[in-house]
């Protein structure tokens, strides 16, 4: 007998008023959380971090570089530079103008004081170069746009003088630009396809907006979360953790919520009352969202052990979020439901008593699920190992993904001031003008670490700080540091801070590059041997940030990937109280999320032509796709051990394909479509986060939990549930269980020719 006919435990000892109180007091209460997180949106922005440097663990070797560097210069400056060309040579109007742009430069708020350098002319006579210091501490995008106008002005008349600002500062801007619409059209975009999905699976008006006020507030009492702690100083964000946040806690909360109200309305074909029936759903809810979210947090909260902060904050922020999904998952929309009551699903308002009398009849109606159970029913093994194959093939494309980084250059996709300038100061400068590596070394050790600098292939110049200098540094050569002033004046002394000096090597290459990195890679390397125990030789600047974070990255990957899994499959194994199921359940997602890569490493070489990928792509990949992967199969699987304690085991993979594959399917499809609501932000990615894993949910949704889960299942049959009581017990088919399924085919066959010996439950 189906438990879920059954009455609630004492439903009518609940008094009507209190039937009435405690949905009204959950809606209020959620409301006013509504409220305040909708007010706290605007104040994200104020919380969002997006440099690069920020995020390095503090012990990183670029970023103890970074602290020391304040004691000979200002660290709290970001440089910007400017860089003007004409092909065929700059006039004098030209070298004029140039001049009054770097002089009106200095009146641009944010600008450092001093911090303007006089125009720097290249050798070939073409192009000039002004270095600005902005101030980190003011709104670098807002700055950076102020010199954007003025060289506007100066570039408008289109004779053939262009001009660009580029460096550290305007790769911040254009990155703070491509995030702009973070709050308005990702939301817009997300919520519109999760709308239409919803209308388009209910027929119903009032349903979808029931689910998505229960995901909007589910996001907004994140937010409010999210911004007091940031500031609290208990958490930074980016850009980047910030859309993920949004995109993670629609897709989950909405996810959350098909699955309530699936449950809700087989509740209301059986049981007259609102009340009897919300308390029948939350009964045969809570279990599986809980345990979803639980997976969900457990695989984000693995994040921690990241040494980038980047990826560490992004664990507990999204954790964060899907806290809040289920709590509104599991008390607001329930609320919501029961006042609505069966109006919700206006037009088709599910009718009292109208579930089938006989429990068989579940699986004997015709439609799409009843159709692929028959096809499980059949052919099992063949089903699923045709399911294998195709994801084994699909998974090949894995050799082709690029993920060991990309310049920061790339992070924005389409129009960049900060790239284009950057390809014009690499042709007429040195490609690491303005962004030298940065050289902390003792200065009983300066000849032996220039010597060291001037030697290697790659090192195109080296100046050392000094205060004398009216530039701030001086140029150091193979005999040493060159007098300030005519021959004969005095020589020039660096700045010594506790003992040590700052040299800058500026690079014959752009500070992203790889071959950038790879000269400081083989500086950290030559310099290791002339260091001293107790103090090292340290190199940082822009191309040793990369090179850190890159690594960290790697390392990341390689630690925190098997992680999630031993941590996801435990839970697994406590939820379904089996060694078998869980194992079987991680290894299909295992494989759907390979499959998910191939296929994603072939379409951004051949059709989006991306020049690469973070090595924290893949790490993020994984962690969504497992985690959320492992969803969908806990919800199956939860159906399908309620089922198979009945009607024994076969017979409930049957029975809980059919009546989750609804449900089931449409979560896959609004999770897919909340991912690939990332796309429309031009960061390369986000884009490509949005591909894996709206692609790998459907893969997941459409043929690992639809086929190659319930056939591999079903083949096995009651040892997937070893070494549990429903392992042991021999529940017997339900009345028509499988029978049911064959003979009630469009070609019906005689069961015992349709049914091989291995096939009975």
């Amino acid at each position: 007998m189906d438990t879920s006919a059954r009455p609630s435990p004492r439903p009518g000892r609940v008094p009507t008023w209190l039937r009435v109180l405690i949905p009204t007091v959950l809606i209020l209460v959620w409301f006013a959380a509504f409220g305040a997180g909708g007010a706290s949106f605007g104040a994200l922005s104020d919380v969002v971090e997006n440099e690069q440097a920020q995020f390095l663990p503090d012990d990183a070797e670029s970023t103890t570089v970074q602290d020391l560097q304040s004691g000979f210069r200002s660290a709290d400056v970001i440089p910007a530079i400017v860089v003007y060309a004409r092909d065929g040579g700059l006039t004098d109007a030209d070298t004029a103008a140039i001049a009054d742009d770097a002089a009106a430069f200095e009146r641009v708020a944010g600008v450092a004081a001093d911090g303007v350098s006089p125009p720097v002319p290249s050798e070939d006579g073409e192009a000039a170069s002004v270095f600005v210091q902005v101030e980190s501490s003011a709104e670098v995008d807002v700055t950076v746009e102020g010199i954007r106008e003025r060289i506007a002005e100066t570039t408008g008349d289109g004779d053939g003088l262009e001009a660009a600002v580029t460096g550290p500062a305007g790769f911040t801007t254009d990155l703070s630009a491509a995030f702009a619409g973070i709050d308005g059209l990702l939301l817009l975009v997300a919520f519109a396809a999760v709308f239409v999905i919803l209308v388009i699976v209910y027929r119903s008006p009032l349903l979808p907006v029931i689910v998505l006020g229960t995901s909007l507030t589910a996001l907004t009492a994140s937010v409010l979360a999210v911004v007091a702690l940031a500031r609290a100083d208990l958490l930074v964000l980016n850009g980047q953790t910030q859309g993920i946040l949004f995109i993670l806690v629609i897709g989950a909360a909405t996810d959350y919520s098909l699955l309530y109200i699936a449950r809700y309305r087989e509740a209301l074909l059986r049981h007259e009352r609102k009340w009897d029936a919300t308390w029948v759903a939350l009964r045969g809810a809570w279990e599986p969202i809980v345990a979803s979210g639980a997976t969900v947090i457990a695989g984000l909260l693995m994040l921690l052990v990241s040494e980038l902060t980047s990826n560490k904050i992004l664990g507990p922020v999204s954790a964060i979020g899907i806290v809040f999904a289920v709590l509104t998952a599991l008390t607001l929309l329930p609320a919501l439901m029961l006042w609505a009551g069966r109006v919700a699903f206006w037009p088709l308002r599910p009718k009292f008593d109208a579930a089938p009398a006989d429990e068989g009849a579940v699986v004997a109606r015709r439609g799409v699920w009843p159709n692929v159970a028959r096809l499980i029913a059949r052919r099992p093994r063949v089903t699923w190992i045709v399911s294998t194959l195709v994801l084994a093939v699909m998974a090949l494309g894995v050799t082709q993904l690029d993920a060991d980084g990309v310049p920061s250059s790339e992070f924005v996709l389409g129009e960049s001031q900060a790239r284009d300038g950057q390809v014009i100061l690499g042709e007429h400068f040195p490609g690491g003008s303005g962004t030298p590596a940065v050289v902390i070394a003792p200065e009983d050790r300066l000849q032996e670490v220039v010597d060291v600098l001037l030697a290697t292939d790659g090192v195109d110049s080296v100046s050392v700080v000094s205060e004398d200098s009216p530039s701030g540094s001086l140029p150091v050569t193979e005999d040493g540091v060159q007098p300030l002033g005519p021959p004969g004046s005095p020589s020039g002394e660096p700045t010594v801070v506790d003992g040590r000096v700052q040299l800058d090597a500026t690079l014959a290459y752009a500070s992203d590059s790889d071959e950038a990195e790879r000269v400081v890679a083989e500086l950290r390397g030559e310099l290791s041997e002339v260091s001293a125990t107790d103090d090292p030789v340290l190199v940082g600047g822009t191309s040793a940030i990369a090179l850190d974070t890159k690594e960290s990255s790697i390392r990341d990957r390689n630690l925190i990937i098997p992680l999630v899994l031993v941590v996801i499959l435990v839970i697994l194994m406590l939820l379904l109280r089996s060694i078998v199921a869980p194992l079987l359940l991680i290894g299909t997602v295992v494989l759907s999320f390979a499959a998910a890569l191939g296929v994603s490493a072939l379409v951004f070489n051949e059709v989006f032509g991306f020049p690469g990928a973070d090595p924290v792509v893949p790490l993020f990949g994984f962690v969504f796709l497992v985690a959320l992967g492992v969803d969908y199969n806990i919800f199956l699987m939860t159906r399908v051990r309620e089922e198979s304690a009945r009607h024994g085991t076969r017979a409930g993979v049957l029975r809980g394909l059919i009546v989750t594959g609804g449900v089931i399917t449409s979560a896959g499809l609004v999770l897919a479509a909340t991912f690939a609501a990332l796309g429309v932000l031009p960061i390369l990615f986000l884009a490509q986060i949005s591909f894996i894993v709206a692609f790998g949910v459907l893969l997941d949704t459409f043929l690992v939990r639809s086929l190659l889960v319930p056939a591999l299942s079903y083949d096995i049959g009651r040892a997937i549930w070893w070494p549990s009581k429903l392992w042991r017990s021999s529940a017997p088919e339900a009345p028509g269980g499988e029978a049911v399924l064959i003979a009630t085919a469009p070609e019906a066959e005689p069961v015992a020719e349709r049914l091989q010996p291995s096939h009975r439950a």
